[in-house]
């Protein structure tokens, strides 16, 4: 059965919490990810993602060039470990509808999953479950951001 640690990105491209949103951007583009991890001194603390740089920068108006990442980054953010199974990783990313989960190896950062790595490895018809699980929008989170109850 392969693990995360068979499938992950080893030594993802990461940013400090003083770096700058216009910054994460630029890295963003360079690597052609969607999602960066926010470390200090190897530490997993956040992660930022291309949505929260066009919400919580672009949507409020803030200066990218003075907008340090730890004030976008999302803290805690949900991980994976090396040794756990696809299976696993694959209910984690179903359950928590998220694309991309930082592994740690307690933590330390040590790789990225993304759910493209899921689908090359999962059969084709448990990957379009994923995709359209993760796919799914948040109908509370929806509503209170535009003001309905």
């Amino acid at each position: 059965m392969k693990t995360v640690a068979d499938v992950m990105t080893t030594n993802p491209a990461k940013v400090s919490r003083l770096a700058s949103a216009a910054d994460v951007a630029k890295l963003m583009r360079h690597h052609d990810i969607g999602a960066v991890p926010v470390v200090e001194d190897g530490a997993l603390i956040g992660i930022i993602t291309d949505r929260d740089l066009a919400l919580r920068v672009v949507a409020e108006e803030r200066d990218p060039n003075t907008t340090d990442a730890e004030e976008i980054a999302t803290a805690d953010p949900h991980a994976a470990e090396p040794r756990e199974s696809l299976d696993e990783a694959y209910v984690r990313m179903a359950t928590w509808r998220v694309r991309r989960l930082p592994v740690v190896n307690g933590d330390r950062l040590v790789g990225m999953l993304a759910q493209a790595d899921l689908v090359h490895e999962l059969k084709d018809k448990r990957a379009g479950q994923l995709v359209d699980e993760i796919s799914q929008p948040n109908q509370y989170a929806y509503r209170r951001e535009v003001g309905l109850r």
